[in-house]
């Protein structure tokens, strides 16, 4: 098991490309992804380097943006995603502060998952994620 690795300026892309892939094989519309938020800023990089990739699969996706780290996480519902929380905490032995939000339920489009992503962190972490309005290719 490895997560991808991909650029935070390619994010509102990639969350794009993971529409179109639910919109293609996943008729009913169920919550398709999950993009999960967990601030790090309490741990190594060095720590998060050489554990964070092996806790996820193959198809799901990474993108950091200094202390901030975006899973994009196909076939995962909100439990899923509870899941994986819960193992990245045990990883780092720390309670992380983390947000998700789910397509299509949280937003139909790249724009309005990351606005929803945001709005999540900021009402239950105070975190403010203005550096998303850039992945969007917008202004705050």
């Amino acid at each position: 098991m490895a997560g991808v690795m991909f650029s935070f300026y390619n994010f509102a892309s990639l969350i794009e490309l993971n529409i179109g892939i639910s919109d293609r094989l996943d008729e009913n519309r169920s919550e398709s992804f999950t993009i999960l938020f967990c601030d790090f800023t309490n741990i190594s990089q060095t720590l998060i380097d050489a554990n964070l990739p092996s806790l996820l699969r193959t198809s799901d996706s990474i993108v950091h943006w200094e202390h901030y780290y975006f899973f994009v996480m196909p076939y995962t519902d909100k439990y899923g995603c509870g899941i994986v929380k819960r193992m990245i905490e045990e990883l780092f032995a720390t309670s992380i502060p983390s947000a998700a939000v789910c397509y299509p339920s949280n937003g139909e489009n790249s724009p309005e998952l990351l606005e929803a992503l945001h709005v999540e962190a900021k009402k239950l972490h105070h975190i403010d994620l203005d550096c998303l309005y850039s992945a969007a290719n917008r202004e705050p």
